[in-house]
């Protein structure tokens, strides 16, 4: 009796779900060294319903510096740093981040500093705030 055919049968399905080879992507460029701005302010969201800004602001803390979050016309005067992203998600039986892209502007004039990205277009993710503590770690601490 040859099993090769029934093996194939039911190994090729499992090969087909196997990782395609989708791996994390995470891309970072800043033009000055952002560590002579200590306040820093990220500007919400309307369309948020995750509170990234607060998790930008929780992490940006923990990095040393000032940090607040709301929309743009509560932005404090004495702001040196504007932090601007877009995040998108996907649902397969639960909601993940597949994708962030964020930007950091100086307020007075508006200049873009810096900007990063991050893209894992699979389920097997990072939970958001360690997607934001890697991200700011490579704009805000790393050379």
């Amino acid at each position: 009796m040859n099993l090769r055919p029934l093996v194939l049968r039911l190994l090729l399905p499992l090969l087909a779900l196997a990782p395609s080879g989708c791996t994390t992507s995470i891309s970072a460029r800043k033009v000055v060294a952002l560590d002579r701005y200590p306040r820093v302010y990220v500007e919400r969201r309307l369309n948020d319903n995750h509170h990234i800004d607060e998790l930008f602001v929780a992490e940006l803390r923990r990095l040393g510096r000032d940090a607040s979050s709301g929309p743009l016309t509560m932005l404090p005067e004495k702001t040196d740093l504007l932090l601007t992203y877009d995040t998108r998600w996907e649902w397969d039986f639960r909601t993940y981040l597949i994708e962030l892209t964020l930007e950091v502007h100086t307020v007075h004039p508006r200049k873009k500093l810096a900007d990063a990205r991050y893209y894992q277009p699979n389920v097997r993710n990072k939970p958001p705030p360690e997607v934001i503590r890697e991200v700011l770690d490579r704009l805000f601490v790393q050379p």
